[in-house]
């Protein structure tokens, strides 16, 4: 990043960080994506699914994402899993937000370096 450039849209990724980390453990479908980013969140992040399946759509857009048809419970729901472009997506993701937390760490602890909790 060049000294003039700047990140004024950093929290537009979290969406897409969060469900292509949850998509790597399990498919899941929206609505089930929607409660476990509130639940493993202890509800500090709450999306709706006007926010979720927008995202879903553009990963399965762009490669990131497969979906498939299932009937569960005499339910039709729309499972979503990663691809490996999926994985490299979710990898690129996480090092530029395990940065962007270092450096907000550093910040609050008035330039000391804090280790960051996983």
């Amino acid at each position: 990043m060049s000294a003039r450039e700047t990140n004024p849209n950093f929290m537009n990724g979290v969406p897409e960080l969060l469900i292509l980390n949850l998509l790597q453990q399990r498919e899941m479908y929206g609505y089930e994506i929607v409660q476990a980013i509130r639940d493993r969140t202890s509800n500090v992040i709450a999306v709706g699914e006007g926010v979720v399946y927008p995202v879903l759509h553009a990963l399965e857009r762009d490669g990131a994402l497969k979906s498939r048809r299932k009937t569960v419970s005499g339910r039709s729901r729309i499972y979503y899993s990663l691809t490996p472009a999926g994985s490299r997506r979710l990898a690129d993701l996480s090092n530029t937000w395990t940065n962007l937390i270092t450096a907000i760490q550093k910040m609050l602890t008035g330039g000391q370096h804090a280790p960051i909790l996983r």
